[in-house]
Protein backbone atom coordinates (compact mmCIF):
# COMPACT_ATOMS: atom_id res chain seq x y z
CA UNK A 1 0.00 0.00 0.00
CA UNK A 2 1.31 3.45 -0.88
CA UNK A 3 2.36 6.00 1.76
CA UNK A 4 -0.50 8.28 0.71
CA UNK A 5 -3.00 5.48 1.18
CA UNK A 6 -1.61 4.73 4.63
CA UNK A 7 -2.06 8.34 5.79
CA UNK A 8 -5.53 8.96 4.31
CA UNK A 9 -8.51 8.97 6.72
CA UNK A 10 -9.35 5.47 7.94
CA UNK A 11 -13.01 5.65 6.95
CA UNK A 12 -12.36 6.08 3.23
CA UNK A 13 -11.82 2.34 2.75
CA UNK A 14 -12.96 0.88 6.08
CA UNK A 15 -14.90 -2.34 6.49
CA UNK A 16 -17.48 -1.70 9.21
CA UNK A 17 -19.39 -4.52 10.89
CA UNK A 18 -22.93 -3.96 12.15
CA UNK A 19 -23.85 -5.46 15.51
CA UNK A 20 -27.53 -5.69 16.41
CA UNK A 21 -27.08 -5.82 20.21
CA UNK A 22 -30.11 -7.87 21.19
CA UNK A 23 -29.08 -10.61 18.73
CA UNK A 24 -25.28 -10.75 18.99
CA UNK A 25 -24.55 -12.43 22.34
CA UNK A 26 -26.33 -12.69 25.69
CA UNK A 27 -24.12 -12.19 28.73
CA UNK A 28 -26.67 -12.61 31.53
CA UNK A 29 -28.92 -15.44 30.36
CA UNK A 30 -32.16 -13.54 29.79
CA UNK A 31 -32.27 -14.51 26.11
CA UNK A 32 -31.51 -11.01 24.87
CA UNK A 33 -28.10 -9.85 23.73
CA UNK A 34 -26.32 -7.16 25.73
CA UNK A 35 -23.17 -5.03 25.87
CA UNK A 36 -21.12 -7.49 27.98
CA UNK A 37 -22.03 -10.17 25.43
CA UNK A 38 -20.67 -7.96 22.65
CA UNK A 39 -17.46 -7.28 24.54
CA UNK A 40 -16.93 -10.99 25.16
CA UNK A 41 -16.91 -11.72 21.42
CA UNK A 42 -14.96 -8.77 20.03
CA UNK A 43 -11.93 -10.99 19.37
CA UNK A 44 -14.00 -12.75 16.73
CA UNK A 45 -14.21 -9.47 14.81
CA UNK A 46 -10.58 -8.53 15.29
CA UNK A 47 -9.67 -11.97 13.93
CA UNK A 48 -12.13 -11.56 11.07
CA UNK A 49 -10.28 -8.46 9.94
CA UNK A 50 -12.83 -5.62 10.07
CA UNK A 51 -11.87 -2.05 10.95
CA UNK A 52 -14.82 -0.90 13.03
CA UNK A 53 -18.12 -1.93 14.57
CA UNK A 54 -21.44 -0.14 14.37
CA UNK A 55 -23.86 -0.76 17.23
CA UNK A 56 -27.60 -0.50 16.70
CA UNK A 57 -29.37 1.39 19.56
CA UNK A 58 -28.76 0.33 23.15
CA UNK A 59 -30.22 3.44 24.81
CA UNK A 60 -32.97 3.55 27.44
CA UNK A 61 -36.14 2.57 25.61
CA UNK A 62 -39.49 0.82 26.10
CA UNK A 63 -38.41 -1.31 23.11
CA UNK A 64 -41.56 -0.87 21.05
CA UNK A 65 -39.29 -0.80 17.99
CA UNK A 66 -36.23 -2.68 19.25
CA UNK A 67 -34.58 0.41 20.69
CA UNK A 68 -35.27 2.84 17.85
CA UNK A 69 -37.74 4.48 20.24
CA UNK A 70 -35.34 6.29 22.56
CA UNK A 71 -36.43 7.54 25.99
CA UNK A 72 -32.96 8.67 27.15
CA UNK A 73 -30.15 9.30 24.68
CA UNK A 74 -27.52 9.52 27.41
CA UNK A 75 -27.95 6.19 29.14
CA UNK A 76 -27.95 2.46 28.44
CA UNK A 77 -31.17 0.49 28.76
CA UNK A 78 -30.91 -2.02 31.65
CA UNK A 79 -31.82 -4.67 29.09
CA UNK A 80 -28.36 -4.16 27.57
CA UNK A 81 -26.31 -3.17 30.62
CA UNK A 82 -24.96 0.09 32.02
CA UNK A 83 -22.92 3.10 30.98
CA UNK A 84 -19.96 1.37 32.61
CA UNK A 85 -20.55 -1.59 30.26
CA UNK A 86 -20.56 0.80 27.30
CA UNK A 87 -17.28 2.32 28.46
CA UNK A 88 -15.76 -1.14 28.86
CA UNK A 89 -16.91 -2.16 25.38
CA UNK A 90 -15.41 0.97 23.80
CA UNK A 91 -12.13 0.49 25.67
CA UNK A 92 -11.83 -3.19 24.73
CA UNK A 93 -12.64 -2.50 21.09
CA UNK A 94 -9.95 0.15 20.96
CA UNK A 95 -7.45 -2.26 22.55
CA UNK A 96 -8.19 -4.67 19.70
CA UNK A 97 -7.80 -1.97 17.04
CA UNK A 98 -11.55 -1.70 16.38
CA UNK A 99 -13.29 1.67 16.14
CA UNK A 100 -16.81 2.05 17.54
CA UNK A 101 -19.72 3.75 15.77
CA UNK A 102 -23.02 4.12 17.59
CA UNK A 103 -26.52 4.64 16.27
CA UNK A 104 -28.16 8.03 16.63
CA UNK A 105 -31.93 8.37 16.24
CA UNK A 106 -32.59 12.10 15.63
CA UNK A 107 -35.86 11.92 13.68
CA UNK A 108 -38.03 10.84 16.59
CA UNK A 109 -38.00 9.88 20.25
CA UNK A 110 -40.03 7.48 22.34
CA UNK A 111 -43.42 8.50 23.72
CA UNK A 112 -41.73 7.86 27.09
CA UNK A 113 -39.08 10.53 26.50
CA UNK A 114 -39.47 13.28 29.15
CA UNK A 115 -39.99 15.86 26.41
CA UNK A 116 -42.98 14.03 24.97
CA UNK A 117 -44.47 13.37 28.38
CA UNK A 118 -44.19 17.10 29.06
CA UNK A 119 -45.85 17.82 25.72
CA UNK A 120 -48.81 15.59 26.58
CA UNK A 121 -49.21 17.38 29.92
CA UNK A 122 -49.11 20.83 28.28
CA UNK A 123 -51.79 22.63 26.27
CA UNK A 124 -51.80 23.16 22.49
CA UNK A 125 -49.40 25.92 21.46
CA UNK A 126 -47.18 25.47 24.50
CA UNK A 127 -43.37 25.46 24.17
CA UNK A 128 -43.36 21.79 25.18
CA UNK A 129 -45.46 20.82 22.18
CA UNK A 130 -43.32 22.76 19.71
CA UNK A 131 -40.51 20.24 20.10
CA UNK A 132 -42.70 17.76 18.22
CA UNK A 133 -45.07 18.03 15.26
CA UNK A 134 -48.43 18.54 16.94
CA UNK A 135 -51.21 19.81 14.68
CA UNK A 136 -54.95 20.39 14.87
CA UNK A 137 -57.04 17.87 13.00
CA UNK A 138 -59.32 18.49 10.06
CA UNK A 139 -63.10 18.12 9.99
CA UNK A 140 -65.78 19.81 12.03
CA UNK A 141 -64.45 18.46 15.32
CA UNK A 142 -60.80 17.89 14.37
CA UNK A 143 -61.48 14.19 14.01
CA UNK A 144 -59.57 13.80 10.71
CA UNK A 145 -55.73 13.62 10.64
CA UNK A 146 -53.97 16.86 9.60
CA UNK A 147 -52.84 15.37 6.28
CA UNK A 148 -52.79 12.11 4.34
CA UNK A 149 -49.33 10.91 5.30
CA UNK A 150 -48.95 7.20 6.02
CA UNK A 151 -46.65 5.53 8.52
CA UNK A 152 -43.91 3.32 7.12
CA UNK A 153 -45.14 0.71 9.61
CA UNK A 154 -48.68 0.81 8.25
CA UNK A 155 -51.70 3.02 8.84
CA UNK A 156 -51.92 6.80 9.28
CA UNK A 157 -48.78 8.69 10.35
CA UNK A 158 -50.85 10.63 12.91
CA UNK A 159 -52.22 9.76 16.34
CA UNK A 160 -54.73 11.90 18.20
CA UNK A 161 -54.12 12.65 21.87
CA UNK A 162 -56.60 13.13 24.70
CA UNK A 163 -56.20 16.52 26.32
CA UNK A 164 -56.04 17.12 30.07
CA UNK A 165 -59.76 17.79 30.24
CA UNK A 166 -60.54 14.45 28.59
CA UNK A 167 -61.53 15.89 25.23
CA UNK A 168 -60.14 14.69 21.87
CA UNK A 169 -57.13 16.85 21.14
CA UNK A 170 -54.38 17.52 18.69
CA UNK A 171 -52.61 14.97 16.53
CA UNK A 172 -48.88 14.20 16.55
CA UNK A 173 -46.82 12.99 13.59
CA UNK A 174 -45.01 9.66 13.63
CA UNK A 175 -43.54 8.46 10.36
CA UNK A 176 -42.93 5.11 12.04
CA UNK A 177 -44.72 3.52 15.00
CA UNK A 178 -47.15 5.60 17.08
CA UNK A 179 -44.68 5.15 19.95
CA UNK A 180 -42.12 7.19 17.95
CA UNK A 181 -43.23 10.85 17.69
CA UNK A 182 -41.24 12.92 15.19
CA UNK A 183 -39.25 15.91 16.42
CA UNK A 184 -39.84 19.35 14.91
CA UNK A 185 -36.40 20.28 13.64
CA UNK A 186 -37.45 23.88 13.01
CA UNK A 187 -37.30 24.31 16.80
CA UNK A 188 -33.77 25.39 17.86
CA UNK A 189 -34.17 23.46 21.11
CA UNK A 190 -34.24 20.19 19.16
CA UNK A 191 -31.02 21.02 17.31
CA UNK A 192 -29.30 22.02 20.56
CA UNK A 193 -30.38 18.84 22.34
CA UNK A 194 -29.19 16.46 19.63
CA UNK A 195 -25.88 18.30 19.32
CA UNK A 196 -25.44 17.86 23.06
CA UNK A 197 -26.10 14.13 22.63
CA UNK A 198 -23.38 13.95 19.96
CA UNK A 199 -20.90 15.52 22.35
CA UNK A 200 -21.90 13.21 25.20
CA UNK A 201 -20.90 10.11 23.25
CA UNK A 202 -17.90 11.69 21.56
CA UNK A 203 -16.60 12.55 25.01
CA UNK A 204 -16.96 8.87 25.96
CA UNK A 205 -14.72 7.90 23.04
CA UNK A 206 -17.00 6.74 20.23
CA UNK A 207 -15.53 7.09 16.76
CA UNK A 208 -18.67 8.19 14.96
CA UNK A 209 -22.39 7.90 14.43
CA UNK A 210 -24.73 6.10 12.09
CA UNK A 211 -27.66 8.47 11.64
CA UNK A 212 -31.06 6.80 11.52
CA UNK A 213 -33.55 8.16 8.94
CA UNK A 214 -30.98 10.78 7.91
CA UNK A 215 -33.18 11.99 5.05
CA UNK A 216 -36.31 12.51 7.16
CA UNK A 217 -35.51 15.06 9.87
CA UNK A 218 -36.98 18.05 8.03
CA UNK A 219 -40.48 18.04 6.55
CA UNK A 220 -41.91 20.30 3.82
CA UNK A 221 -43.17 23.65 5.06
CA UNK A 222 -46.86 23.46 5.93
CA UNK A 223 -46.90 19.62 5.95
CA UNK A 224 -48.85 19.39 2.66
CA UNK A 225 -50.65 16.24 1.55
CA UNK A 226 -48.52 13.70 -0.25
CA UNK A 227 -49.30 13.65 -3.96
CA UNK A 228 -49.97 10.39 -5.84
CA UNK A 229 -46.80 8.36 -6.32
CA UNK A 230 -44.43 9.82 -8.86
CA UNK A 231 -46.16 13.18 -9.31
CA UNK A 232 -44.02 15.13 -6.79
CA UNK A 233 -41.22 14.51 -4.27
CA UNK A 234 -42.57 13.16 -0.96
CA UNK A 235 -42.93 16.08 1.47
CA UNK A 236 -41.54 14.11 4.40
CA UNK A 237 -38.23 13.05 2.83
CA UNK A 238 -35.03 14.63 1.48
CA UNK A 239 -35.89 18.25 2.19
CA UNK A 240 -33.19 20.84 1.49
CA UNK A 241 -32.78 22.22 5.07
CA UNK A 242 -31.57 18.81 6.30
CA UNK A 243 -28.19 19.52 4.76
CA UNK A 244 -27.59 22.47 7.07
CA UNK A 245 -28.03 20.14 10.06
CA UNK A 246 -25.24 17.92 8.80
CA UNK A 247 -22.97 20.87 8.10
CA UNK A 248 -23.25 21.81 11.76
CA UNK A 249 -22.67 18.23 12.88
CA UNK A 250 -19.62 17.90 10.63
CA UNK A 251 -18.18 20.84 12.53
CA UNK A 252 -18.93 19.17 15.86
CA UNK A 253 -17.18 15.88 15.08
CA UNK A 254 -14.32 17.81 13.50
CA UNK A 255 -13.52 19.31 16.90
CA UNK A 256 -12.52 15.86 18.18
CA UNK A 257 -9.28 14.00 17.35
CA UNK A 258 -9.08 10.71 15.48
CA UNK A 259 -11.20 11.26 12.36
CA UNK A 260 -14.63 10.77 13.97
CA UNK A 261 -17.28 10.17 11.31
CA UNK A 262 -20.94 10.55 10.38
CA UNK A 263 -22.71 7.96 8.24
CA UNK A 264 -26.26 8.52 7.09
CA UNK A 265 -29.07 6.05 6.60
CA UNK A 266 -30.62 7.96 3.71
CA UNK A 267 -33.04 6.08 1.47
CA UNK A 268 -32.61 8.59 -1.34
CA UNK A 269 -32.72 8.02 -5.10
CA UNK A 270 -31.37 8.68 -7.61
CA UNK A 271 -27.70 8.47 -6.64
CA UNK A 272 -27.20 12.09 -7.67
CA UNK A 273 -29.49 13.13 -4.81
CA UNK A 274 -27.81 10.75 -2.38
CA UNK A 275 -24.35 12.14 -3.24
CA UNK A 276 -25.42 15.56 -1.95
CA UNK A 277 -25.36 14.14 1.61
CA UNK A 278 -21.62 13.43 1.38
CA UNK A 279 -20.37 16.73 0.02
CA UNK A 280 -17.09 17.76 1.71
CA UNK A 281 -18.76 19.72 4.52
CA UNK A 282 -21.56 17.24 5.30
CA UNK A 283 -21.63 13.51 6.12
CA UNK A 284 -18.54 11.38 5.60
CA UNK A 285 -20.52 8.41 4.30
CA UNK A 286 -24.03 7.34 3.46
CA UNK A 287 -25.37 3.87 2.84
CA UNK A 288 -25.69 2.82 -0.79
CA UNK A 289 -29.12 1.21 -0.80
CA UNK A 290 -29.25 1.27 -4.59
CA UNK A 291 -26.42 -1.24 -4.51
CA UNK A 292 -28.10 -3.38 -1.87
CA UNK A 293 -31.25 -3.55 -4.01
CA UNK A 294 -29.44 -4.33 -7.27
CA UNK A 295 -30.30 -7.78 -8.71
CA UNK A 296 -27.54 -10.35 -9.16
CA UNK A 297 -27.24 -9.83 -12.91
CA UNK A 298 -24.16 -8.53 -14.69
CA UNK A 299 -25.81 -5.53 -16.45
CA UNK A 300 -27.55 -4.37 -13.27
CA UNK A 301 -24.45 -4.78 -11.10
CA UNK A 302 -22.23 -2.99 -13.62
CA UNK A 303 -24.64 -0.08 -13.95
CA UNK A 304 -25.05 0.48 -10.20
CA UNK A 305 -21.33 0.19 -9.46
CA UNK A 306 -20.51 2.62 -12.27
CA UNK A 307 -23.12 5.17 -11.16
CA UNK A 308 -22.05 4.88 -7.53
CA UNK A 309 -18.41 5.54 -8.27
CA UNK A 310 -19.24 8.41 -10.62
CA UNK A 311 -21.70 10.19 -8.36
CA UNK A 312 -19.69 9.84 -5.16
CA UNK A 313 -16.50 10.73 -6.99
CA UNK A 314 -18.15 13.90 -8.28
CA UNK A 315 -18.36 15.24 -4.71
CA UNK A 316 -15.02 13.80 -3.60
CA UNK A 317 -16.53 11.10 -1.39
CA UNK A 318 -15.78 7.38 -1.29
CA UNK A 319 -18.52 5.02 -2.40
CA UNK A 320 -19.96 2.68 0.20
CA UNK A 321 -21.23 -0.84 -0.39
CA UNK A 322 -23.63 -2.99 1.62
CA UNK A 323 -25.57 -6.20 0.98
CA UNK A 324 -27.43 -6.84 4.25
CA UNK A 325 -28.56 -5.08 7.41
CA UNK A 326 -31.14 -5.33 10.20
CA UNK A 327 -33.98 -3.99 8.01
CA UNK A 328 -33.77 -6.20 4.91
CA UNK A 329 -33.85 -9.88 4.00
CA UNK A 330 -30.35 -11.34 4.37
CA UNK A 331 -28.58 -11.58 1.03
CA UNK A 332 -27.83 -15.29 1.49
CA UNK A 333 -31.60 -15.73 1.21
CA UNK A 334 -32.50 -12.84 -1.09
CA UNK A 335 -30.19 -14.19 -3.78
CA UNK A 336 -31.81 -17.61 -3.58
CA UNK A 337 -34.73 -16.33 -5.66
CA UNK A 338 -35.09 -15.60 -9.38
CA UNK A 339 -33.12 -12.41 -9.99
CA UNK A 340 -35.08 -11.59 -13.14
CA UNK A 341 -38.45 -11.36 -11.37
CA UNK A 342 -39.93 -9.36 -8.52
CA UNK A 343 -39.55 -11.72 -5.57
CA UNK A 344 -41.83 -9.64 -3.33
CA UNK A 345 -39.39 -9.75 -0.41
CA UNK A 346 -39.84 -6.17 0.79
CA UNK A 347 -42.30 -7.18 3.49
CA UNK A 348 -40.32 -10.15 4.78
CA UNK A 349 -40.77 -13.91 4.36
CA UNK A 350 -42.94 -16.29 6.32
CA UNK A 351 -43.57 -20.04 6.36
CA UNK A 352 -46.45 -19.76 3.88
CA UNK A 353 -44.41 -17.82 1.33
CA UNK A 354 -42.31 -19.27 -1.51
CA UNK A 355 -39.04 -20.42 -0.01
CA UNK A 356 -35.58 -19.70 -1.41
CA UNK A 357 -33.08 -22.10 -2.93
CA UNK A 358 -30.80 -22.21 0.12
CA UNK A 359 -27.74 -23.64 -1.62
CA UNK A 360 -27.99 -21.27 -4.56
CA UNK A 361 -28.56 -18.31 -2.24
CA UNK A 362 -25.37 -18.98 -0.27
CA UNK A 363 -23.34 -19.61 -3.41
CA UNK A 364 -24.45 -16.29 -4.89
CA UNK A 365 -24.02 -14.50 -1.56
CA UNK A 366 -20.38 -15.60 -1.35
CA UNK A 367 -19.81 -14.46 -4.93
CA UNK A 368 -21.57 -11.13 -4.35
CA UNK A 369 -19.52 -10.49 -1.22
CA UNK A 370 -16.33 -11.20 -3.13
CA UNK A 371 -17.36 -8.56 -5.66
CA UNK A 372 -18.32 -6.06 -2.96
CA UNK A 373 -15.14 -6.39 -0.92
CA UNK A 374 -13.03 -5.76 -4.01
CA UNK A 375 -14.70 -2.44 -4.82
CA UNK A 376 -13.04 0.93 -4.12
CA UNK A 377 -14.46 2.68 -1.09
CA UNK A 378 -15.88 1.45 2.20
CA UNK A 379 -18.00 -1.64 2.92
CA UNK A 380 -20.50 -2.59 5.61
CA UNK A 381 -21.11 -6.14 6.81
CA UNK A 382 -24.08 -7.33 8.87
CA UNK A 383 -23.61 -9.64 11.80
CA UNK A 384 -23.57 -13.31 10.92
CA UNK A 385 -23.14 -12.88 7.18
CA UNK A 386 -19.56 -14.10 7.57
CA UNK A 387 -21.12 -17.37 8.73
CA UNK A 388 -23.43 -17.53 5.74
CA UNK A 389 -26.50 -17.12 7.93
CA UNK A 390 -29.74 -17.24 5.93
CA UNK A 391 -32.93 -15.41 6.79
CA UNK A 392 -35.14 -17.22 9.29
CA UNK A 393 -38.00 -17.65 6.83
CA UNK A 394 -40.23 -19.93 8.89
CA UNK A 395 -40.73 -17.97 12.11
CA UNK A 396 -44.22 -18.65 13.50
CA UNK A 397 -46.50 -15.65 13.77
CA UNK A 398 -46.69 -15.93 17.55
CA UNK A 399 -42.91 -15.42 17.79
CA UNK A 400 -42.80 -12.22 15.73
CA UNK A 401 -42.10 -8.93 17.50
CA UNK A 402 -41.57 -6.40 14.71
CA UNK A 403 -44.20 -3.61 14.95
CA UNK A 404 -44.49 -3.75 11.16
CA UNK A 405 -46.06 -7.20 11.48
CA UNK A 406 -48.53 -6.13 14.13
CA UNK A 407 -49.52 -2.75 12.64
CA UNK A 408 -50.37 -4.44 9.32
CA UNK A 409 -52.18 -7.39 10.96
CA UNK A 410 -49.62 -9.74 9.49
CA UNK A 411 -49.88 -8.49 5.90
CA UNK A 412 -46.17 -7.64 6.14
CA UNK A 413 -44.04 -10.29 7.81
CA UNK A 414 -41.59 -7.70 9.08
CA UNK A 415 -37.89 -7.76 9.84
CA UNK A 416 -37.59 -10.39 12.55
CA UNK A 417 -36.19 -12.93 10.10
CA UNK A 418 -32.87 -11.10 9.75
CA UNK A 419 -32.64 -10.34 13.48
CA UNK A 420 -32.57 -13.88 14.86
CA UNK A 421 -29.79 -14.41 17.46
CA UNK A 422 -26.36 -15.39 16.18
CA UNK A 423 -25.06 -18.94 16.83
CA UNK A 424 -21.64 -19.29 18.49
CA UNK A 425 -21.30 -22.97 19.41
CA UNK A 426 -22.96 -25.81 17.58
CA UNK A 427 -23.18 -28.11 20.63
CA UNK A 428 -24.50 -25.60 23.19
CA UNK A 429 -28.07 -24.67 24.19
CA UNK A 430 -29.19 -21.74 22.08
CA UNK A 431 -26.11 -22.50 19.97
CA UNK A 432 -24.03 -20.60 22.53
CA UNK A 433 -25.91 -17.32 22.18
CA UNK A 434 -25.96 -17.07 25.98
CA UNK A 435 -25.25 -19.15 29.08
CA UNK A 436 -28.64 -20.86 28.72
CA UNK A 437 -31.05 -21.96 26.01
CA UNK A 438 -33.17 -18.77 25.92
CA UNK A 439 -33.20 -16.69 22.72
CA UNK A 440 -35.63 -13.82 22.17
CA UNK A 441 -36.42 -15.16 18.69
CA UNK A 442 -36.19 -18.88 17.86
CA UNK A 443 -33.12 -19.92 15.87
CA UNK A 444 -33.46 -22.22 12.85
CA UNK A 445 -31.97 -25.65 13.49
CA UNK A 446 -29.56 -25.22 10.57
CA UNK A 447 -27.91 -22.29 12.35
CA UNK A 448 -26.03 -24.83 14.47
CA UNK A 449 -24.11 -26.11 11.45
CA UNK A 450 -23.05 -22.54 10.67
CA UNK A 451 -21.67 -21.64 14.11
CA UNK A 452 -18.06 -20.40 14.18
CA UNK A 453 -16.80 -23.54 15.91
CA UNK A 454 -17.93 -25.52 12.86
CA UNK A 455 -16.25 -23.17 10.37
CA UNK A 456 -13.12 -21.76 11.96
CA UNK A 457 -10.04 -23.24 10.31
CA UNK A 458 -12.12 -25.24 7.82
CA UNK A 459 -10.90 -24.59 4.25
CA UNK A 460 -13.72 -23.41 2.01
CA UNK A 461 -16.05 -22.41 4.84
CA UNK A 462 -17.83 -19.08 4.52
CA UNK A 463 -16.05 -17.78 7.63
CA UNK A 464 -12.63 -18.58 6.17
CA UNK A 465 -13.63 -17.05 2.83
CA UNK A 466 -14.48 -13.77 4.57
CA UNK A 467 -11.20 -13.84 6.48
CA UNK A 468 -9.26 -14.37 3.25
CA UNK A 469 -11.15 -11.62 1.43
CA UNK A 470 -10.69 -9.11 4.23
CA UNK A 471 -6.99 -9.94 4.65
CA UNK A 472 -6.29 -9.55 0.94
CA UNK A 473 -8.40 -6.40 0.70
CA UNK A 474 -6.26 -4.80 3.41
CA UNK A 475 -2.92 -6.11 2.15
CA UNK A 476 -3.59 -5.01 -1.43
CA UNK A 477 -5.26 -1.72 -0.48
CA UNK A 478 -8.24 -2.50 -2.71
CA UNK A 479 -10.44 0.14 -1.10
CA UNK A 480 -8.18 2.88 -2.50
CA UNK A 481 -7.80 1.64 -6.06
CA UNK A 482 -9.13 2.82 -9.42
CA UNK A 483 -11.64 0.53 -11.17
CA UNK A 484 -11.74 -0.16 -14.92
CA UNK A 485 -14.18 -2.55 -16.61
CA UNK A 486 -12.80 -5.43 -18.67
CA UNK A 487 -15.95 -7.41 -19.50
CA UNK A 488 -17.09 -5.54 -22.66
CA UNK A 489 -20.61 -5.22 -21.28
CA UNK A 490 -21.19 -8.97 -21.07
CA UNK A 491 -24.66 -10.20 -20.16
CA UNK A 492 -23.28 -12.79 -17.72
CA UNK A 493 -19.74 -11.77 -16.76
CA UNK A 494 -18.63 -8.99 -14.45
CA UNK A 495 -14.96 -8.22 -14.95
CA UNK A 496 -12.82 -5.32 -13.78
CA UNK A 497 -9.29 -4.39 -12.79
CA UNK A 498 -8.25 -2.45 -9.73
CA UNK A 499 -5.15 -0.28 -10.03
CA UNK A 500 -3.38 1.00 -6.93
CA UNK A 501 -1.39 4.23 -6.68
CA UNK A 502 1.86 2.24 -6.92
CA UNK A 503 0.75 0.62 -10.19
CA UNK A 504 -0.25 -2.76 -8.75
CA UNK A 505 -3.13 -4.26 -10.76
CA UNK A 506 -5.59 -6.84 -9.39
CA UNK A 507 -8.23 -8.49 -11.55
CA UNK A 508 -11.73 -9.53 -10.54
CA UNK A 509 -13.95 -11.82 -12.59
CA UNK A 510 -17.46 -12.86 -11.53
CA UNK A 511 -19.49 -15.38 -13.51
CA UNK A 512 -23.17 -14.54 -13.02
CA UNK A 513 -24.28 -17.04 -15.65
CA UNK A 514 -24.98 -20.75 -15.36
CA UNK A 515 -22.16 -22.00 -17.60
CA UNK A 516 -18.45 -22.19 -16.70
CA UNK A 517 -16.05 -19.79 -18.41
CA UNK A 518 -12.34 -20.20 -18.98
CA UNK A 519 -10.05 -18.40 -16.56
CA UNK A 520 -7.49 -16.19 -18.34
CA UNK A 521 -4.20 -17.95 -18.92
CA UNK A 522 -1.15 -17.11 -16.89
CA UNK A 523 -2.88 -15.56 -13.89
CA UNK A 524 -2.21 -16.14 -10.22
CA UNK A 525 -5.42 -17.02 -8.40
CA UNK A 526 -5.60 -15.05 -5.14
CA UNK A 527 -9.01 -16.18 -3.88
CA UNK A 528 -12.24 -17.61 -5.30
CA UNK A 529 -15.67 -17.71 -3.70
CA UNK A 530 -15.95 -21.41 -4.65
CA UNK A 531 -13.39 -23.88 -6.00
CA UNK A 532 -12.57 -23.56 -9.68
CA UNK A 533 -13.52 -26.38 -12.02
CA UNK A 534 -10.57 -28.77 -12.42
CA UNK A 535 -8.20 -26.52 -10.44
CA UNK A 536 -5.19 -28.73 -11.16
CA UNK A 537 -5.77 -28.92 -14.88
CA UNK A 538 -5.62 -26.47 -17.76
CA UNK A 539 -7.59 -24.65 -18.87
CA UNK A 540 -9.09 -23.73 -15.52
CA UNK A 541 -12.78 -22.83 -15.52
CA UNK A 542 -14.82 -20.43 -13.41
CA UNK A 543 -18.21 -22.00 -12.58
CA UNK A 544 -21.47 -20.06 -12.50
CA UNK A 545 -22.11 -17.77 -9.52
CA UNK A 546 -18.44 -17.69 -8.54
CA UNK A 547 -16.12 -14.68 -8.17
CA UNK A 548 -12.35 -14.80 -8.64
CA UNK A 549 -9.63 -12.37 -7.58
CA UNK A 550 -6.41 -12.78 -9.56
CA UNK A 551 -3.08 -11.21 -10.40
CA UNK A 552 -1.44 -11.41 -13.79
CA UNK A 553 1.84 -13.29 -13.81
CA UNK A 554 4.86 -10.98 -14.03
Amino acid sequence: MSEAAQTAPWWQDAVIYQIYPRSWADGDGDGIGDLPGITAHLEHLADLGVDAIWLSPFYTSPQHDAGYDVADYRDVDPLFGTLADADALIARAHQLGLRVIVDLVPNHSSVEHPWFQAALASPPGSPERTRYLFRDGQGDRGEVPPNNWQSLFGGPAWTQVVEADGSPGQWYLHLFDRSQPDFDWTNPAVAAELESVLRFWLDRGVDGFRIDVAHGLVKAVGLPDEEPSGTAPPPMWDQEPVHEIYRRWRGVVGEYPGDRILCGEAWVSPLERLARYVRPDELHQTFNFDYLATPWTAPAQRATITRSLEQMGAVGAPATWVLSNHDVVRHATRLGYDQHADSGLAGGIGPGDPQPDVELGLRRARAATAVMLALPGSAYLYQGEELGLPEATELPDEARQDPTFHRTDGALRGRDGCRVPVPWRSDAPGFGFGPGPATWLPQPIRYGDLAPDRQRGVPGSTLELYRDLLRLRRELGLGRTRLAWTDDGSATLLGFTLTAADGTVIGVLANLGDRPVVVPEGVEVLVASQPLTSPGELPRELPGDVTLWYRSAR
